[in-house]
């Protein structure tokens, strides 16, 4: 018998400053059997950093040919595509072909930075793909603030994001390996 999601509700008050975009969001995330709370945690991150009305959980892990989210424009056409963990170069190479901007978030630190030792040098040539890392410490902390039912409020201003509940508050930095032109 096949596992079935686990669904988490989020509450989220987002303020913006760097977009200048103010918003109180209600997101359901379907955690996948063999996904982690870290990297749930992590696409919730995401959602929030690119807050916008069609930004979208895709099926994710259950499908091999959709990103984390993606954000499409009104005619249908890929505006965003948002990878998390350490995907193929291919992978990347088409989501590149097929999307204005790619951004992929990065982590599990020791993996991470073999992988773009190894990759980055072949990713440059993506003007539109944008790395972020996140650390092990700072996902060790999001994954804490995962519970089935979150509020959650979120500042962000400078590249810095500001994410809190009821007991907790987290300043999160992430590490910019590759900037899109």
């Amino acid at each position: 018998m096949a596992l079935k999601a686990t669904i988490h509700k989020a509450a989220v008050n987002i303020a913006d400053m760097d977009r200048n975009y103010f918003s109180d969001v209600n997101l359901v995330l379907a955690q996948h059997p063999s996904e982690t709370p870290q990297r749930m945690m992590l696409r919730l991150l995401a959602w929030v950093y690119h807050a916008h009305d069609h930004l979208e959980f895709t099926k994710g892990l259950s499908a091999e040919d959709e990103p984390a989210l993606w954000l499409r424009s009104d005619s249908g056409e890929l505006e965003l595509w948002i990878e998390l963990g350490l995907p193929d170069e291919k992978r990347l190479r088409k989501a590149c072909h097929v999307a204005r901007q790619v951004v992929l978030y990065a982590y599990n630190e020791r993996a991470a930075r073999v992988w773009w030792q190894q990759a980055g040098p072949n990713l440059t040539q993506h003007g539109n793909l944008c790395v972020r890392f996140v650390d092990d410490g700072q996902m060790a902390q999001l994954a804490a603030l995962a519970a089935r039912n979150m509020s959650l409020q979120a500042t962000l201003q400078d590249g810095l994001m500001w994410l809190s509940d009821q007991q907790t508050q987290l300043e999160i930095t992430l590490q910019t390996w590759k900037d899109a032109v």
